[in-house]
């Protein structure tokens, strides 16, 4: 049956298009004036898929629609065209992407071997005059026939008649189409195009305990693609996109997270798509040209974390013999917290840059570091790099080392924490890689193996204390 229709359909057009007159189509314009509604969705990976809906009145019959107003970074094999109110009356036989765009050079190229018009001062009189002559070339300057004589880059203002129809003053989609109906067509136009970004920015303000802090969230939305959007709706998608498949989502879930988030209106409305995210903004926005726009994602506060000093060995420590003393190690300051409703978040989290900030006692609000997220799902932790500490010093010393055979070894080591800081106990993490067949054989502290080949030492240390952790390890190769 479905045969029998398409068919039809075929048979239907080609009668109808034979009926047509091959030249003399009317050429119908349409601007951002027709425009009734507009989608821009915008992913990570700097493309936007457009969808423009525009009001146009088409005479029956075959004729061209001039489509402008257009991002010029489209990509035009990835156009689709539709009549939302009468589809079957709206048949496109051909598309054109014209981006052969006004300017002198190009105006004065379309001109070679026509009459064009020169301004020119006449000092002596002190007025215009008109000198026409032929324009002979255009290749690395002007070559003008006046008067049978044969200038080069002959001075005055260059006139020309019009404005051939093969160039564009904007980038223009022309299409060549059969319409069957008599009403205005509410026309959808939609395409992809590059020169889109968008990307999230936190700010995290800690406590002054540092058990607590505030989030807020910006999406920063940049527009490079050649074109504005005005009033538009905006959706967002969080993904590592190849492809994007037409699924039909769950409900959505706005974005009100736990009792710590804001009790203003959320700007954007948050749901599952496919493998994705999608951030729906809950308003109408106008997107311009070369213009980079802020946007609020979301609003966190009393969200709990907790603060790390972490520091890491080498493999190569377990393995040779170190005659060099002892060695400082950095201590990374870590920050982490939980993405969940309790904690008064429990979105998922699009990639980005989280800046961390903390009142000094002059309540202040100073920098203390910053560090980068992938995309989290809810209920997954996040941890953030702040920096290394100040006031926690980190060392190690070989005290011993033995090669018992070609691959196996007996090394024994000292692990250092001191806190110089005045009020606050630490606790030290020592995250030691171990490779090949191990055992701890001696230790005067606790120890942890925390995969195959990872053994962990967490040192608690008092306001200024010294804690000397010693143990031993059999390695085989």
């Amino acid at each position: 049956m479905k045969s029998i229709q398409i068919l039809c359909t075929f048979l239907f057009l080609l009668v109808f298009l034979s009926a047509l007159p091959a030249l003399g189509a009317e050429v119908v314009s349409s601007t951002e004036a027709d425009q009734t509604g507009v989608e821009v969705t915008v992913y990570n990976t700097d493309l936007a898929l457009v969808k423009d809906v525009r009001s146009i009145l088409l005479k029956e019959g075959q004729g061209e629609l001039r489509f402008m107003d257009v991002a010029s970074s489209i990509r035009p094999e990835t156009v689709h065209v539709k009549s939302l109110n009468n589809p079957p009356s709206l048949a496109i036989l051909e598309q054109n992407y014209e981006y052969d765009l006004i300017s002198p050079e190009k105006l004065l190229e379309k001109f070679v071997g026509r009459t064009v018009k020169i301004e020119v001062w006449n000092d002596y009189q002190g007025k215009k005059e008109i000198v026409e002559g032929t324009l002979l070339s255009t290749n690395n300057g002007l070559v003008f026939d006046i008067g049978g004589q044969i200038y080069l880059n002959y001075p005055g203002l260059k006139i020309v008649p019009s404005i051939p129809d093969n160039l564009y003053a904007r980038p223009t989609l022309a299409w060549l189409y059969a319409n069957s109906a008599k009403e205005k067509h509410s026309v959808e136009v939609s395409y992809l195009t590059s020169g889109m970004t968008w990307k999230a920015d936190y700010i995290f303000v800690l406590d002054d305990a540092d058990t607590a802090a505030d989030l807020t969230g910006w999406v920063t939305l940049n527009n490079r693609s050649g074109a504005a959007y005005r009033d538009a709706t905006l959706k967002l998608i969080a993904g590592e996109v190849q492809t994007v498949a037409d699924v039909l989502p769950p409900p959505m879930m706005r974005m009100a997270m736990g009792k710590g988030v804001s009790e203003a209106a959320p700007a954007f409305e948050e749901e599952a798509f496919f493998e994705y995210h999608i951030y729906n903004l809950a308003r109408k926005t106008t997107i311009g040209n070369n213009q980079t726009k802020q946007i609020s994602l979301l609003e966190a506060f009393g969200t709990k974390i907790g603060k790390e000093y972490i520091t890491r060995g080498e493999r190569r420590y377990f393995t040779s013999s170190l005659q060099r003393g002892l060695l400082k190690q950095k201590v990374d300051v870590v920050i982490s917290f939980k993405n969940s409703e309790e904690n008064n978040l429990g979105m998922p989290l699009p990639k980005g840059i989280i800046r961390m900030y903390k009142k000094d006692s002059k309540g202040s609000l100073q920098f203390i570091g910053e560090d980068r997220i992938d995309h989290t799902p809810r209920n997954e932790e996040v941890r953030l790099k702040v920096g290394e500490a100040f006031d926690v010093v980190a060392e190690r010393r070989q005290t011993r080392y033995k090669k018992l055979a070609d691959n196996l070894y007996e090394t024994s080591w000292e692990l250092i924490v001191r806190n110089r800081k005045k009020d606050e106990s630490v606790v030290v993490s020592f995250n030691e890689p171990v490779w090949g067949d191990w055992e701890v054989i001696a230790s005067t502290h606790p120890y942890e193996q925390t995969d195959a080949f990872t053994l962990r030492f967490d040192v608690p240390a008092k306001p200024d204390e010294e804690v000397v952790v010693k143990f031993s390890l059999r390695i085989r190769s």
